[in-house]
């Protein structure tokens, strides 16, 4: 198995893939529209575990994420933020939490296209991982509601059942997914050169080089450059992409924050 602070969750009990095949799905972007994580801060946000402004500041780098694609200060500033709010709070609570977010915020943001290419590996007997920088909690029921075979994610801390607001080991992402696929690759016995692997990111680029049949879903601007480079598959699932953008572009930043703090004031909630 990878390196414990990586956490591989099953969903069925499986042996090694039949034909020694799988398939590893990044999440934020290349499975969903938007990132997961500002999704599950937006519904502690409803339940008041942070305030506006707190909630504004994590809405622009969603803002950001969606029209430029991953940043990594703003993928560990919400990272940082995330874990200081959830400092204290039980794992049968984010557990709850996250099929929560599945429901309300994360099921209808998967992309089709994405969703289908995940279901023809598996009809054909293949293994379906997620691999995300995304809590593994998150990431676990996402997994176990699309019917894949498991998850790698970020994990947290626990003490006595509750989240101490550190990780364990650091963010899984870049460098540090390779290394886990690897892991889980060599648990299963796995040839990764017969292997696929789908990101939108050009941090993912160490993870798509190492298996056999790498492609680039929404990709940024530098990963669709690599992937032409390299004759690697490209997926674009957003439709008016070149005329959405243009638009956001368009826009003033003080109106888009504006339009971001008034759609997170509608959905204030009680303090729990």
């Amino acid at each position: 198995m990878p390196e414990e602070k990586y956490v591989a969750v099953v969903r069925q009990p499986a042996g090694a893939s039949q034909h020694g095949e799988a398939a590893f799905f990044d999440v934020d972007n290349t499975l969903m529209k938007g990132a997961s994580l500002f999704h599950v801060a937006r519904k502690m946000h409803q339940r008041g575990a942070f305030t506006l402004p707190q909630a504004a500041g994590m809405a622009w780098k969603q803002f950001k994420f969606i029209l430029r694609g991953e940043n990594m200060d703003d993928v560990h500033a919400v990272r940082d933020s995330a874990l200081t709010l959830a400092a204290g709070i039980t794992v049968e609570d984010i557990k709850a939490l996250g099929e929560e977010v599945f429901d309300e915020m994360i099921e209808s943001r998967i992309w089709p296209g994405a969703k289908a290419l995940a279901q023809q590996h598996l009809r054909v007997g293949r293994m379906v991982w997620l691999v995300t920088a995304t809590p593994i909690e998150v990431a676990t029921v996402i997994s176990t509601r699309l019917g894949l075979t498991g998850a790698l994610g970020t994990v947290g801390e626990i003490k006595d059942g509750a989240y101490t607001g550190r990780l364990v080991g650091d963010i899984l992402h870049g460098q540090a997914k390779a290394v886990a696929v690897q892991g889980i690759a060599d648990a299963e016995g796995l040839d990764l050169k017969r292997c696929w692997a789908y990101s939108d990111s050009h941090n993912d680029i160490p993870l798509l080089s190492m298996v056999g049949h790498p492609v680039a879903i929404n990709p940024d601007a530098r990963l669709r450059r690599h992937a032409r480079e390299n004759n690697w598959p490209v997926y674009d699932f957003r439709s008016g992409r070149r005329a959405a953008t243009l638009g956001l572009k368009a826009a003033t930043v003080g109106g888009a924050i504006y339009g971001l703090w008034r759609g997170f004031t509608r959905f204030r909630g009680p303090t729990v």
